[in-house]
Order: structure tokens, then sequence, then C-alpha cells
């Protein structure tokens, strides 16, 4: 009945009536009277929010019209040129100057943080690739064909070179075989007293290495002596081919060397 009179900002009716309901409330015992309590207590809220937006704020309001007058003021709008040279009610109060807008985009920068314009360094890319590229690389291509097809040869250049030294070394250790076998043939010749370097473990197993191509061609034998150690001994030519009439007899094996065993 009173909502005029509590609306008006210079009436305290509003924080009376408050007052008396959290007087009235210490006595509530029925759960009507609580409930008429709740009522009061959203039509004061209701009353409460429609006069706080009545309250107007110098540094919270925004005065629409204020703020256009000032941003025209700013560009550099002219009135009393028009005012003297037309009064009709079509013609706007005032005119812009050419460069207005161009004025207000220089200052409007300057309040906002805006990222950098992006730019091509080099120039715009383009859509397709040039011909001449496709060119280049047919021509990579042809090259790394060439250098594929060079590179077996050169393998087998190095294979030869390999197997050549392999060769030559076999042939040394033979005659050195052959050396101390006819200087002493009734004496064997222990098989490690012949391959093995006291000194380095890698030239040790080159020598094993080597003396196999000997036995596998027929050119020398191993066997076991009294102690059941082995010996090596050059095949003659005339064994050699006794030994060939007895191919199926010969044994391969494979033997274990590390260098605990070797020292």
């Amino acid at each position: 009945e009173n909502r005029e009179a509590m609306l008006n900002s210079k009436s305290n009716r509003l924080t009376e009536a408050l007052e008396e309901a959290n007087r009235l409330f210490d006595g509530v015992c029925r759960a009507r009277e609580a409930a008429l309590d709740a009522q009061f207590l959203v039509i004061a809220s209701n009353i409460g929010k429609e006069k706080a937006n009545e309250l107007h704020s110098e540094m919270s309001a925004f005065d629409s019209t204020a703020f256009a007058e000032d941003l025209l003021t700013f560009m550099g709008i002219n009135r009393t040129e028009v005012e003297e040279t037309d009064d009709s009610e079509d013609v706007p109060g005032g005119f812009l100057p050419s460069d207005a807008w161009q004025t207000l985009g220089e200052e409007a920068p300057k309040y906002f943080r805006r990222a950098p314009t992006f730019h091509y360094m080099m120039g715009s890319f383009k859509s397709e690739p040039p011909v001449p590229k496709q060119r280049i690389e047919r021509q990579k291509k042809a090259s790394r064909g060439k250098a594929e097809r060079a590179m077996p040869a050169q393998l087998k250049k190095m294979e030869e070179s390999h197997q050549e030294a392999t060769e030559k070394e076999v042939e040394r250790i033979l005659r050195i075989l052959q050396t101390h076998f006819e200087n002493d043939p009734n004496t064997p010749i222990s098989f490690f007293d012949f391959v093995i370097d006291p000194n380095s473990f890698a030239r040790t197993v080159e020598n094993v290495f080597h003396v196999s191509f000997l036995t596998r061609d027929g050119l020398a034998k191993i066997k076991l002596d009294e102690d059941e150690l082995p010996i090596i001994e050059p095949i003659k030519p005339s064994e050699g081919e006794e030994e060939d009439s007895r191919a199926g007899a010969r044994n391969q094996v494979v033997i274990s060397l590390d260098q605990k065993e070797w020292k």
C-alpha cells in the first residue's frame, strides 16, 4: 500500500519496516507467521532493488548523449556555419570535416593493445611451384641413381682387395709352416705355439682364421699328439692327392677362444 512512499529516495519507510519485521520475528511460533515473514522479505528485496536502480552515480552512470557531444567536439564539428546557412529540420546540427573519422582513428589506437599486422618478408607465397624447381629435383634423382649404380662396383673392388690380402696372408703363413717343417721334420709343430701371438689377442684370432684356409684347401693338416694336443704340419703334393681322395673324412670344427684362455 505504501510502495510509492517507500521508493522515494528521501524516505526511510523501508528501513523502518525492516526494523519492525525483525522485532516481530522474535515472537514467531507458527508456520503461517514464518511464511508471512518470508513473503515480507521478498517484497522488501524487490523494493530495495527498485530504489537502487533509481539512484544515479556519476562514476557508474553512462550518459550516451553527453558522450556523443564530446565525441563530435573532438572530431571538429562546426555548428555555427550550418545554423547561418540553413535552418531546416532535415539538416543535422552541424557538419563534420573530411578528416573527422581519420582523426578519431589516429587517437583510438593509443588505448588498445593491438598485435602487429602480418606481412611477408620476401613477398607473398605462390600457389604453384615454379617449373625450374621440378627440373632440379629430376636432376637430383638422376644423380642419386648414378651414385647408387656406382656403389656395387666400389664394393666389389673392396671385396677383391680384401680377398687378395687374405690370400697373400695365407700364402705367407704356408711358407712359414713349410720352413719350420723343413728345418726339423721330426719335431711336431704345436698348433697353439704356431698361431698364438703373446702380445696381441686380435692377431691371434687372425692367425687362426688364416690357418683355417690352409686346412680347408688341403695344404695343411691338424691332428692330436700323444698328449691329446693339436699339432699342425704341411701336406706334400702327393699326400694332398690322397687327402682329396679321402675328402669325406675331413671334419670341420668351431673352437672358442676368449682373452682369458689366450693369456
